[in-house]
């Protein structure tokens, strides 16, 4: 895809705003921003924390820092991770266990947020094909805000679908993402128009194809402390190069797109007045180039550096546009871990790829044991299905008895940390997170489970033991039960006059969880919010006071 770096769009972006109508800064908030950083751990939060100059350095400094946030489930992938941040709730009972899982009933793979009803603004069926937050099964501060105060205005913006919807909610008037050739799209519910749902974004759509016909470079290797992170590795039998700029850049994996997304953001704080009305409005902002450059490149390199340094120039620009009184949260869907090769190089001799062949020996045998057609074991919605021809599910008892018999034989591969069938899972009652850093592998399994959706064998392997990837495709990820996935940073902070934050910076380090967010919010907004599973979090100094009640 192609696109433009931020700085000429951003002189196009619309003036600062330093004030907002009925606000002191301690009222309640004319904004709420949520800003979700795609597998920002706080590994990588407190990797790079000495060296941020900008919006991050302006958030660690003045804000609430909690380096110890936590996605309480063991399943840390994009679609789960955002579905926990507005909804108080764990993908459990979101209804969000993956990015995809497999219909048990026709083999076929569904995506998270698939919406076969909808159509797409920008008149292509593409990326993830027809969305909405249809999948969603609880409600959010999104919709609680607007079920109380339906003028306020809701949207968010992202580089991927997932990353917009969960934000936007049910009811936002808004959620839009970057598609290839077009800039930005979002969803059509039948009844609507493609351009009325495009209309808030149609400016900043033609300025950016303008810029996109000439796009300034994606990456500059400007930065000193990246140089010197080059290097060459052997990955499957392949060469990687990691180097600044990588072999064939384009907009969706460098650092350009998360510039855009704060420009886009920018852009809807100024049409839409948003936090200028006298009334609490939302924004939402999910930052996807740190997952797309981790995945493609690793977090250890010169890539993530140079995403890091301006990641942290780019949100400095954004947080100068807030209008004073808005209330920004900063966290991450989910961490990430470099690439194998390099961490046992760097002295992690553990880390390595898996041997598949071990997981193929026992389909085989799983095969002749009960006189199979086809292998039963197929992978689907980041586990196991016991399916048959087509992917289709096997019928029961014999699914049953074929994944009780594969569990069993799994648990030998000492590669794998944790397995066992989703239905056992499913016995457990959703256990307690207050103490996130506590939970043992199958609790954080069981708060990553949904039934019908879930694949038929949980499977987690050992720490830093990958299954797949390679070049041209991921070469590091996440996904896994450990604190390297689970662990992000979740910051509060306050705008205030000429970009102060009315709050001295605090740091906390006892562990909170991404789940306690939309209750804290919803506190200080004074928003009506349902029983959820997250608890509300002392902000200081806002008129709401203190919380009321705790959960022990």
């Amino acid at each position: 895809m192609s696109g433009a770096a931020l700085p000429a769009l951003a002189l196009q972006a619309g003036p600062s705003v330093t004030t907002g109508p009925g606000t002191n800064g301690r009222a309640t908030p004319p904004l709420v921003v949520t800003i979700v950083v795609d597998q920002f751990s706080a590994n990588l939060f407190n990797q790079y924390r000495s060296r941020f100059t900008g919006g991050l350095r302006t958030l660690a400094d003045q804000g609430m820092v909690h380096v110890n946030g936590y996605q309480t489930h063991g399943l840390t992938e994009t679609c789960p991770g955002h579905s926990t941040v507005l909804t108080g709730m764990h993908p459990a009972e979101t209804g969000i266990p993956a990015n995809d899982w497999v219909d048990p009933a026709t083999g076929k793979e569904v995506y998270c947020l698939a919406a076969p009803q909808n159509t797409l603004a920008h008149g292509e069926n593409t990326d993830n094909g027809p969305v909405g937050p249809d999948q969603l099964m609880v409600s959010t501060l999104a919709d609680w805000l607007k079920e109380q105060s339906p003028q306020s205005r809701i949207f968010a913006v992202s580089g991927k679908d997932r990353g917009a919807i969960n934000l936007n909610g049910h009811k936002g008037d808004g959620a839009y993402w970057f598609t290839d050739g077009f800039g930005l799209t979002t969803y059509v519910e039948p009844g609507q128009s493609a351009e009325t749902r495009l209309a808030p974004v149609a400016a900043f759509n033609t300025r950016f194809r303008v810029m996109s016909a000439n796009p300034a470079p994606y990456w500059t290797g400007a930065f000193g402390d990246c140089q010197g992170l080059d290097g060459d590795w052997t990955i499957r039998g392949q060469t990687f190069r990691a180097a600044v700029p990588p072999a064939n850049p384009v907009f969706d994996t460098s650092p350009a797109l998360d510039e855009a997304t704060l420009v886009a953001a920018a852009d809807l704080l100024q049409t839409q007045q948003l936090g200028r009305r006298g009334i609490t409005d939302m924004l939402g902002v999910s930052l996807s180039a740190t997952d797309r450059i981790g995945h493609s490149f690793g977090t250890q390199g010169p890539e993530m550096c140079e995403q890091m340094h301006r990641l942290d120039a780019a949100l400095g620009l954004f947080l100068n546009r807030l209008p004073e009184g808005a209330l920004v949260v900063l966290t991450a869907d989910h961490g990430g871990s470099d690439f194998v090769e390099r961490l046992h190089d760097h002295g992690y001799p553990h880390a390595h790829r898996a041997d598949l062949e071990r997981v193929a020996r026992v389909n085989q045998a799983l095969k002749a044991r009960f006189n199979l057609e086809v292998n039963p074991l197929q992978q689907g919605g980041s586990g196991l299905m016991v399916a048959g021809r087509g992917g289709v599910a096997l019928p029961d008892p014999l699914r049953t008895e074929v994944a009780n018999a594969a569990v069993e034989m799994l648990k030998t591969n000492p590669e794998i940390a944790f397995v066992a069938t989703r239905d056992e899972v499913l016995t457990d009652a959703i256990p307690a997170s207050n103490n996130p850093d506590m939970l043992t592998l199958r609790e954080r399994a069981r708060l990553s489970a949904v039934a019908g959706r879930s694949p038929d064998i949980l499977i987690f392997y050992a720490q830093n033991v990958v299954p797949g990837g390679g070049v041209g495709r991921a070469i590091s990820g996440h996904g896994t039960p450990f604190d390297y996935d689970r662990r992000v940073p979740i910051i509060f902070w306050t705008k205030g006059a000429e970009g102060q934050s009315p709050n001295p910076g605090q740091e906390r380090f006892l562990p909170i969880r991404t789940v306690d967010i939309a209750p804290t919010l919803a506190h200080v907004m004074g928003v009506s919010a349902p029983e959820v599973e997250g608890r509300c979090i002392d902000l200081p100094g806002f008129a709401a006071g203190r919380c009321e009640t705790q959960k022990p």
